[in-house]
């Protein structure tokens, strides 16, 4: 579920904006870096969240301005903020690896242990988890449902009209990836205080998960209509981890998490475009 705040901010940026972002890879450990940094200082952890947010948002703001204002194609925007934001993370933290044992975290502390006692304090991490990746669920989608969500998926469905009623496309993508890198690394902000520990490296592959957990979600869920897209996407990121989860359990070594993230990846997308030709050749 952690990864399903991070794969809504991907669906933003591939499903509606049709944006292959690569800042997410960046976005995601800069978050992790911000939370880890700031609970070493004492900062309250629930603070942390909305510091994070506001930090991906920025760093989405400025791939916008990038590719909006500098001309820049949108793939190399997203590769040129990733490889800033490698620096900025080590930066932040003051090296590659930062560990927050005993520390107080969302996870960890007075208040939770006092709240889950007994049987109920094994599950206490994942109704955290899951209490966060509804809200921001739910927040997605009522800005969905304003003005601003829908002029975003307009440009992503067809800029010429939007151009056309006055509205400057470009600041409207520019809202649209500055909301997906916040929640990327907000999602980062979880991880790393559920982890304890922050790695530089923790954000390879960003992008190929989020991408999966879209994908997955969105062609197993696309014939539940009572379902919103965003929960579809939740579910999707719930089941990709599983599978990932399974090959681990039937002998893969940890080891090998990029090359089984990689395969699986690619099963999904050969599955879903024969799922696309048959659907053309009918």
């Amino acid at each position: 579920m952690i990864y399903a705040i991070m794969a809504l901010g991907i669906y933003i940026t591939y499903t509606i904006l049709d944006f292959p972002d690569l800042t997410v890879d960046g976005s995601f450990p800069l978050g992790a870096a911000l939370s880890a940094v700031l609970i070493t200082k004492g900062v309250n952890p629930i603070l942390t969240l909305f510091v994070t947010f506001a930090a991906g948002a920025f760093a989405g703001m400025l791939t916008g301005i990038i590719h909006v204002k500098l001309k820049v194609r949108d793939l190399l925007s997203g590769i040129i903020m990733m490889t800033a934001l490698y620096t900025v993370n080590l930066r932040i933290a003051g090296r590659a690896n930062l560990p927050i044992y005993n520390m107080t975290t969302l996870f960890d502390n007075d208040f939770v242990r006092n709240v889950f006692k007994g049987g109920l304090a094994q599950f206490s991490n994942v109704i955290i988890i899951l209490v966060i990746t509804l809200v921001m669920k739910f927040l997605l989608d009522w800005y969905m449902s304003t003005k601003s969500g829908y002029l975003l998926r307009a440009v992503g469905d067809n800029e010429t009209i939007v151009t056309s009623m006055g509205v400057d496309k470009g600041i409207t993508k520019i809202i649209g990836l500055a909301i997906a890198n916040g929640l990327c690394s907000l999602s980062g902000c979880i991880f790393a205080q559920q982890q304890r520990y922050f790695d530089v490296s923790m954000g390879t592959g960003t992008m190929v998960i989020g991408l999966a957990s879209v994908i997955i979600g969105i062609s197993l869920l696309k014939k539940a209509t009572f379902l919103r897209v965003t929960s579809s996407v939740v579910i999707g990121a719930i089941v990709y981890k599983a599978c990932v989860a399974i090959a681990i359990k039937l002998g893969m070594p940890s080891s090998d998490l990029k090359l089984i993230t990689a395969v699986l990846f690619l099963i999904i997308l050969v599955l879903g475009m024969d799922r696309n030709k048959r659907k053309k050749v009918a």
